[in-house]
C-alpha cells in the first residue's frame, strides 16, 4: 500500500520538474554586456535578450513626435546603438545604467522594454525641508 503511494507521490513530482523546468526553458531571457554579445553574435542571433550597460554621453536622439528614441549602451569596451520607440522612463539619461529587453537585428539591438538602473539607496527629506541650496546640490547629483 505505501509503494502504492510512493510511486504516486514520484510520478507527480517528476511531472511537476518537467512542467517547471520546460516552462522556465522557454520563459528565460538572457542578460548580456555589450562585450559578450562582440565576443560571440551568433550565439545570440534570434533570441530575446536583455542587453545592459550604461548609456553613452551624447548618444541620445529622442523624438517626441514618433516616440523613436535612438542610443547607444556601452560597457567602456563595445558601443551597441539601440533603437527603441516608446517614451523613455523618467530617470532615462545619459551616463545612466540601463537595461533593455529586445532582440539584435544585424548589428542594432530593437529594444521593447526599457529599464533604467537607479540608487539602491533613499534619503528621507528633511522634517524643516530643504534650502534651495540643498535642492540645486541634490539635482546636480542626480546629473
Amino acid at each position: 500500500m505505501k509503494t502504492k503511494y510512493l510511486v504516486g507521490f514520484l510520478i507527480i513530482m517528476a511531472a511537476i520538474g518537467y512542467l517547471a523546468w520546460g516552462g522556465l526553458g522557454k520563459s528565460l531571457v538572457y542578460y548580456v554586456l555589450p562585450s559578450e554579445y562582440a565576443d560571440n553574435p551568433a550565439k545570440y542571433e534570434g533570441k530575446r535578450v536583455r542587453l545592459g550597460g550604461l548609456v553613452k554621453e551624447g548618444s541620445v536622439q529622442y523624438n517626441p513626435k514618433t516616440l523613436e528614441l535612438k542610443f547607444v549602451i556601452t560597457d567602456g569596451v563595445v558601443d551597441i546603438p539601440v533603437e527603441h520607440t516608446g517614451t523613455p522612463p523618467e530617470l532615462f539619461q545619459e551616463n545612466q545604467g540601463v537595461v533593455v529587453e529586445g532582440h539584435f537585428q544585424g548589428k542594432v539591438f530593437k529594444g521593447d522594454n526599457l529599464l533604467v538602473k537607479h540608487s539602491e539607496s533613499y534619503r528621507a527629506p528633511p522634517k524643516e525641508g530643504y534650502s534651495p541650496d540643498q535642492i540645486r546640490k541634490l539635482l546636480e547629483e542626480t546629473k
